[in-house]
């Protein structure tokens, strides 16, 4: 059985984890997060809405290395839903200029601190110069080993597996082969494990399309704080709460 490391080995976050009685051993491997409120937190603040979009990528800066540095292994967050689509075409255009400047951006620091990029959606239907600012931090950080970090751009839950169906019409299956399993080896992260803790903010109790497959059974954490006054503080929170649980999958647990 692992050991924890000794407070001297540990880094800040972990020593604010142990210090709430959180077992570093016991965190979530996969942690999803919808990032809600930005544009209220703006509009509240006399702000612009894209204004609350850009605090919100600093803040998600803060989250991914704080989520590394405790030793989460996957972090999938919610950056652009294809229901997205419907705003007001300016913010529309401004948010997909903030991603693709915010991918470019923040490139060396998340190859410095080994993050392996990730993406998940229809990418293809994306801007050119998002969709290739993409690709370069994937590319650039395939060798990672450190925490893998998705962002889903232009993604629903719904039409993810729409498209793994038409996969599997394709490939010629027959309705009598089609499985769970078979569907999940056709999503378009095979091979990531499912969320274990889905954390939401700005108070919303929904899912909101959001890896409604391979979330049907993570923990749901919410917070009524927006997105922008999202803090490490926040995410230990989070974490206490998860392993203060029992994830019973159906069954019963005595």
């Amino acid at each position: 059985m692992p050991t924890t490391p000794s407070v001297a080995k540990m880094n800040p976050i972990q020593k604010r984890a142990v210090e709430m009685g959180i077992d570093l051993h016991a965190l979530p491997s996969h942690v999803a997060i919808i990032m809600d409120g930005n544009g209220r937190w703006a509009k509240k603040n006399g702000w612009q809405r894209l204004l609350g979009h850009r605090e919100g990528y600093k803040v998600l800066r803060g989250a991914l290395l704080d989520c590394s540095e405790i030793g989460i292994k996957y972090l999938t967050v919610y950056a652009f839903s294809a229901e997205n689509w419907r705003r007001p075409k300016d913010e529309v255009d401004g948010l997909m200029k903030l991603i693709e400047q915010a991918a470019k951006d923040e490139l060396r620091t998340m190859h410095k601190n080994n993050v392996r990029v990730n993406v998940t959606g229809r990418i293809e239907e994306l801007p050119s110069g998002l969709r290739a600012a993409l690709e370069d931090g994937i590319e650039t950080t395939s060798e990672n080993t450190g925490i893998v970090f998705t962002l889903a751009v232009n993604y629903g839950g719904r039409a993810e597996i729409v498209d793994a169906v038409k996969d599997l019409i394709a490939a010629g299956f027959d309705a009598e082969e089609i499985t769970e399993d078979l569907i999940s080896a056709h999503l378009y992260n095979p091979h990531h494990p499912e969320p274990d803790l889905m954390i939401r903010t700005a108070g919303e109790m929904r899912w909101s399309n959001f890896l409604i497959w391979q979330g049907a059974y993570c923990e749901l954490w919410v917070t009524p704080d927006p997105w922008p006054d999202f803090s490490t503080g926040h995410l230990l929170e989070a974490l206490k709460t998860y392993q203060n649980r029992t994830r019973k999958f159906g069954a019963v647990v005595e």
